[in-house]
């Protein structure tokens, strides 16, 4: 029998509001949006930059296990997507990617982050050099930067950076990867980016202390922009790491506990980083903390989006494609969602989750459980959901050039094989 979570997502098929769809998925971080009395721009013609009312129903496909098409403009819904679109105050807008439209600060970013990480210690300075190498996603400093410029626009000034809006960029980058290298030691991974770990090459202390060091030095970085809220902002991010990661290493008897487990988790341990550091570049610029609240929802969902994806992707894409080896959560015992989504046809995997497929054949067993299922499907259109409010956020914001990337960008986050 289907679980509440899972008959839920069923009548996801039939018309509701934002607000319902978005509390249904267990409050899972503590600020779900309303769609009451929120307004979004529109700049048809003849209807410049006035507010319009948010459309207040969702209409989702009939099909609920549609697989997202790779690489095509298929997954926003035509209710959904934004009428400021059609036209921007940037006439190139449609020319410019947001990899275009980030270039100018995102170019030298991770030379100026291995400056602030210079020490004259020559094996330290290896160890956090290591994985700025400039061959990384990348994806949160341009989500920050892309924020910081479309909330410039919003607030009435020029798109260019301030100094502070580019140091969080900076920041958000090194306590990412800080995480990555504690990630590692915890999980025991010897692959990470298509090349060894830290502490497979140095050893799992000095990998720590690696970690520990870089996240000091962010925090310098923080103390150096001057805004107490900023810093207040990346504290919380720095405490939800460290509770995602206790919350990763437990799991939940109750099913319907275990999915609100797993979408608080992935909050805390993947979209509070882009949220809080959205949110860190709107109160460098703007007083106003319903802008404050845009820009940290955008980051909340597409970066639970992101999470998402990045959980089917290591059912359905090989080593070659991730830089890490495929089936790795199974490998460590952890059920994602395609897992607990694929729990409805197939039970037996309640019990292969509480022992964390320790048993000889469970993580075998598990992945063929999930390919006959429709888990990878269903995680996709969870993911898409997400998205579709990241856009629904952001599209609140004035048009500009760099707010219609962020919509880009989501459909990318979606879309993505690697």
């Amino acid at each position: 029998m289907a679980c509440p979570w899972l008959r839920q997502c069923r009548r996801w098929s039939a018309n509701c509001t934002n607000a319902s769809l978005f509390e249904t998925l267990w409050h899972c971080n503590a600020r779900a949006a309303s769609s009451v009395g929120q307004r979004t721009w529109s700049s048809g013609l003849g209807n410049e930059g006035t507010p319009s009312p948010l459309p207040t129903q969702i209409h989702a496909k009939s099909n609920f296990t549609t697989s997202l098409t790779r690489h095509k403009s298929r997954l926003l819904n035509p209710t959904l997507q934004p009428r400021c679109c059609r036209k921007t105050v940037h006439s190139d807008a449609k020319l410019k990617d947001p990899f275009t439209l980030a270039q100018k600060d995102l170019t030298n970013l991770y030379d100026d982050i291995r400056k602030e990480l210079f020490v004259s210690k020559e094996e330290l300075k290896s160890l956090c050099d290591y994985y700025f190498d400039g061959k990384g996603k990348a994806i949160r400093p341009l989500i920050v930067v892309l924020m910081a410029r479309a909330l410039n626009i919003h607030s009435n000034r020029s798109g260019d950076l301030i100094p502070g809006q580019r140091h969080v960029a900076m920041i958000t980058e090194m306590i990412h990867t800080a995480s990555l290298v504690h990630d590692d030691v915890i999980d025991g991974s010897d692959k990470r980016r298509g090349k060894s770990t830290i502490n497979e090459v140095w050893g799992e202390k000095k990998a720590i202390l690696a970690g520990d060091f870089i996240l000091s030095v962010a925090s310098m970085a923080m103390a150096r922009i001057g805004n107490n809220t900023v810093v207040k902002v990346f504290a919380q991010v720095i405490e939800d790491l460290v509770r995602g990661e206790f919350m990763q290493l437990g799991s939940k008897e109750n099913e319907n506990e275990r999915f609100k487990h797993y979408l608080e988790k992935t909050f805390k341990k993947t979209a509070s980083l882009i949220a809080n550091s959205c949110k860190a570049v709107s109160v460098l610029v703007n007083s106003d903390p319903e802008v404050h609240e845009i820009a940290y929802q955008y980051g909340r969902n597409v970066g639970i989006a992101f999470q998402l994806v990045d959980d089917v992707l290591d059912f359905t894409s090989g080593t070659n494609h991730l830089g890490k080896p495929s089936a790795a959560d199974l490998k460590l015992g952890l059920a994602t969602g395609p897992v607990l989504f694929a729990c409805r046809q197939f039970p037996e995997l309640h019990s292969m989750i509480m022992r964390r497929f320790s048993l000889k054949g469970d993580i075998e067993q598990a992945w063929k459980f999930v390919f006959q299922s429709d888990g990878v499907q269903q995680t996709e259109y969870l993911a898409k959901r997400y998205g579709q409010e990241a856009v629904r956020q952001i599209s609140r914001l004035r048009p500009s050039a760099e707010r219609d990337a962020l919509i880009s960008l989501t459909e990318m986050v979606l879309t993505r094989d690697k």
